[in-house]
């Protein structure tokens, strides 16, 4: 009979591994699935491969442009997808589990796309803008810029997600500029070879960006240097020994950990059994005990309820969990798949023996567990296990173990504070879940709760539609958490690109600045032509290209005028009495009028390149205008982004932001904010 294919390295853009060695069983079956491959792989190679080919490549982009090719990236791979939900069967998921770690991925290969669109600027500098003035005159500023470091991220990912844990650290390392070497757990590494080489023939990846590692890592991270990254998912003791490598400490050589996580779940006191939130408790616990067969990092470990409501829920949730189907996904019916290796079954059963030491059983393999399909028998399947904590605060037990399957602890609290006491002896964890009605007990507890937690939902009936659950993170916001969990945190919008880019402070003069940051910087030497910048086709206009208005002096009229079309007859414009009784000692114009009126002295008219004003940003009023006063404004071309996109009638755009500066008669900045506009592109 011959042998499972072997599992390749995709190294220096070479697919290496001829030879099997270890064996990679279904967890359905316990069939020979793949072998790791017996080939010793070249880290010096790598890194050189990386460093050399790898950043000159992701350089040749900007962030919109690799922004762009992330987008490309995940349409591909969701054509393809259902070639991995084929395989991800064989680690025991459902097909909603594979839908977590496949669409998950790819959901956040498309979030990282838009926000690189939205929210980076065209080039390889982020500008951390304003300017901060340095000196009394305004010639000596400084800034900070953030910019790429030059160096390597390598991911060692778990076992659990190894298509989603993957692209989760992808995503953001590859729009900061940073080539990635991959390292997933060998247990489910043949998902993540099968996603890597879809990602290699698509032809998007720049060379040298994403080199994979099937098997140990040898010498790597030996080999770190200073401007590499250091990212690592599973548990607190490898974490441990990866932060004291002497390389990384001797390099500084950032490490990203996402540890174990003894997250939970407080049932809040004024929840009675009769609630609608009382039945969200019980669906969110089941749910996450039997999600992905509660291999998530995000699981409910610790239930912790009010004493008087203990058998209540004892009670519900082993109803629920008693209609579980558990067996082969393929099988219809099934809601529980198997774990994803028999070593994962053995530790999960070891620690399960453990937690017993000092929790009864509520509900386990006793209650009729019999897994369906064929040859179950030989897979990696184990019941859904309710416990309970014979006395919550006891040292050890569910405070301190976790069985990383289907395993959960109730525990039994008095007040509100004794609950947030028992969350916080998980020693730091992702996430916790708080199940209430009542605003005044979720205003208390979540800021207490937040100093031991990296993620906190807040669950209630008007939420419960449209809520993600207590288990799923979310690219927007930040994953990780204190303590026990690692101490760091990953995705979070574009905080996780930040985490792949350097933050320097940059000082000079604004004109320096300007040349630097890419960006207008107030103060700078500007570009005066005969030419309004309206006028102008995107790729014509000039960083600091600049328009000085005519004046408008203010008139009563303009106040009545601008009240009366409006509707804002508030007292500062209108009343002669109360207005010199302010603090401003006269009646003053509406700030939105002065917007307005600005607006009449810089825009030109006639149709031309500027299609139109989205928005403003950082506006502020710095002084009142009053009646009599002379206005003047000065746009002033900022920044520019080219996002690649056209107009609904397909004519090609990029994005300028204006910097706008209104002054009075005596030189005094009255009015300041940026115009966000779309400007069209000149055929070429």
């Amino acid at each position: 009979m011959p042998h499972a294919p072997t599992l390749q390295s995709f190294i220096a853009g070479r697919w290496i591994g001829q030879h099997g060695a270890q064996v990679l069983r279904s967890a359905i079956d316990g069939h020979e699935l793949a072998r790791t491959h017996e080939e010793r792989l070249d880290f010096a190679e790598a890194l050189d491969h990386g460093r050399r080919q790898g950043i000159a490549s992701l350089m040749a982009l900007d962030f919109q442009q690799r922004a762009q090719r992330l987008k490309a990236l995940a349409l591909y791979l969701s054509e393809r997808k259902e070639q991995l939900y084929a395989i991800s069967h064989h680690s025991g998921a459902t097909r909603a589990d594979s839908w977590i770690d496949i669409e998950g991925g790819n959901s956040t290969l498309f979030t990282y796309a838009s926000l690189g669109s939205r929210e980076l600027p065209s080039g390889n500098i982020v500008h951390e803008g304003p300017a901060l003035p340095l000196s009394k005159l305004g010639s000596f500023a400084g800034t900070h810029i953030l910019v790429p470091r030059g160096g390597l991220a390598v991911h060692i990912n778990a076992f659990n997600f190894p298509i989603w844990g993957m692209l989760e650290k992808f995503a953001p390392s590859f729009l900061a500029g940073m080539p990635c070497i991959v390292k997933p757990a060998t247990a489910t590494s043949y998902l993540t070879e099968a996603v890597v080489r879809l990602m290699d023939e698509s032809g998007l990846l720049p060379a040298g960006s994403l080199q994979l590692v099937i098997g140990g890592t040898g010498d790597l991270l030996d080999r770190l240097q200073g401007q590499d990254v250091l990212t690592f998912t599973g548990s607190a003791d490898t974490a441990a020994r990866l932060r004291a490598n002497p390389q990384l400490i001797r390099n500084s050589v950032p490490f990203n950990a996402e540890a174990d996580s003894l997250n939970c779940a407080i049932l809040a006191p004024d929840v009675s059994p009769d609630d609608e939130e009382f039945e969200l408790f019980i669906k969110e616990v089941a749910r996450e005990m039997t999600t992905k067969a509660g291999q998530k990092c995000t699981a409910i470990r610790r239930a912790i309820v009010p004493a008087r409501h203990l058998d209540a829920v004892a009670s519900r949730l082993r109803d629920r969990l008693a209609k579980v189907v558990v067996g082969d996904p393929a099988v219809e019916g099934v809601r529980m798949g198997a774990l994803a290796s028999h070593d994962q079954q053995r530790d999960v059963a070891e620690r399960l023996e453990s937690l017993l030491q000092s929790s009864d059983l509520l509900f386990g393999a006793r209650d009729g567990f019999e897994p369906r399909g064929a040859n179950t028998r030989e897979g990696a399947f184990f019941a859904p296990t309710l416990l309970q904590a014979r006395d919550p605060h006891a040292e050890g037990g569910a405070h301190d173990i976790e069985a990383f399957g289907p395993v959960s602890t109730l525990m039994a609290y008095d007040d509100l504070d004794e609950a947030l006491a028992l969350a916080a002896r998980g020693k730091g964890s992702l996430v916790a879940s708080l199940v209430t009605r009542d605003p005044r007990i979720a205003a208390k507890a979540i800021p207490v709760a937040a100093a031991w937690h990296g993620r906190l939902l807040v669950l209630d009936r008007e939420s419960a539609a449209e809520s993600t659950g207590h288990g799923s993170p979310l690219p927007q916001l930040k994953h990780g958490g204190p303590g026990r969990a690692g101490g760091g945190e990953e995705l979070g919008g574009l905080r996780a690109v930040k985490h792949y880019l350097q933050r320097a402070a940059v000082q000079g003069s604004p004109t320096m600045l300007a040349a630097v940051t890419g960006e207008y910087v107030r103060g700078a030497k500007v570009i005066e032509t005969e030419v309004h910048p309206f006028r102008r086709f995107f790729q014509d206009l000039q960083i600091g290209e600049s328009l000085l208005t005519h004046r408008r002096t203010v008139t009563e009229a303009d106040l009545v005028n601008f009240g009366c079309l409006s509707g804002d007859h508030f007292y500062m414009h209108f009343d002669e009495i109360a207005a010199k009784e302010s603090q401003f000692g006269k009646r003053i114009a509406h700030g939105y009028f002065v917007l307005s009126a600005a607006a009449g002295l810089f825009v030109s008219p006639a149709p031309g390149p500027v299609l139109a004003n989205y928005g403003l940003d950082t506006l502020r009023f710095i002084n009142p205008v009053g009646i009599g006063d002379t206005i003047q404004a000065r746009l002033t071309c900022k920044r520019k982004i080219d996002q690649g996109k056209q107009s609904p009638q397909g004519i090609p755009q990029g994005v300028v932001a204006w910097d706008v500066e209104v002054t009075n008669q005596l030189g005094e900045l009255v009015a300041s904010y940026d115009i966000l506009t779309l400007v069209v592109k000149r055929e070429d």
